[in-house]
C-alpha cells in the first residue's frame, strides 16, 4: 500500500538564507503520508513512534513543488514499519524571475526516511 502527497513550498517554509526550507518540513510531509497509511490500513490514525534513519539529500527551497510519497512495508501487530522519500519535481527559478519555475525532466530525490509508527490493537479496524 502506498500513499502520496504533492505540495508547493512557500516562503512561509523557508526557514534559512536563500530561501532554504528545513529538513523538518519534509519530516512533516512523511508524518501526513504515514496518517493516511495508517487510516487506509487500520481505520485509525495511529501515532508515529520514531524515526530509524533520515537521509536529506539535496536541498529545498521555497517555491519548489515536492512529492512525498511512503509505504508500510511490514506489519506486526500494532507496529507499522514504513519507508518515505520526498522528490522535488519542479523547481523555483529565482535566478530568472521573483516567479520564474521549471518542471525537472527527472524529479529530484530529496529526502529519505524510515519510520514505526503505532495502531493500538482496540483501535484496529482492519481494513488493509
Amino acid at each position: 500500500m502506498r500513499a502520496m502527497i504533492r505540495i508547493r513550498l512557500s516562503d512561509a517554509d523557508a526557514h534559512y538564507g536563500g530561501g532554504l526550507v528545513d529538513g523538518a518540513r519534509l519530516l512533516a510531509l512523511f508524518g501526513d503520508v504515514a496518517t493516511e497509511l495508517l487510516v487506509r490500513h487500520d481505520g485509525d490514525e495511529g501515532l508515529f513512534r520514531a524515526y530509524s534513519a533520515i537521509e536529506f539529500l539535496s536541498p529545498v527551497r521555497a517555491g519548489d513543488f515536492v512529492e512525498a510519497t511512503g509505504e508500510i512495508v511490514h506489519v506486526g501487530a500494532t507496529s507499522r514499519e514504513m519507508a518515505f522519500e520526498a522528490r522535488a519535481v519542479i523547481r523555483a527559478r529565482p535566478d530568472l524571475s521573483d516567479s520564474a519555475a521549471e518542471p525537472l525532466a527527472a524529479p529530484v530525490l530529496v529526502c529519505r526516511a524510515t519510520g514505526t509508527c503505532v495502531v493500538p490493537a482496540a483501535r484496529q479496524r482492519g481494513r488493509g
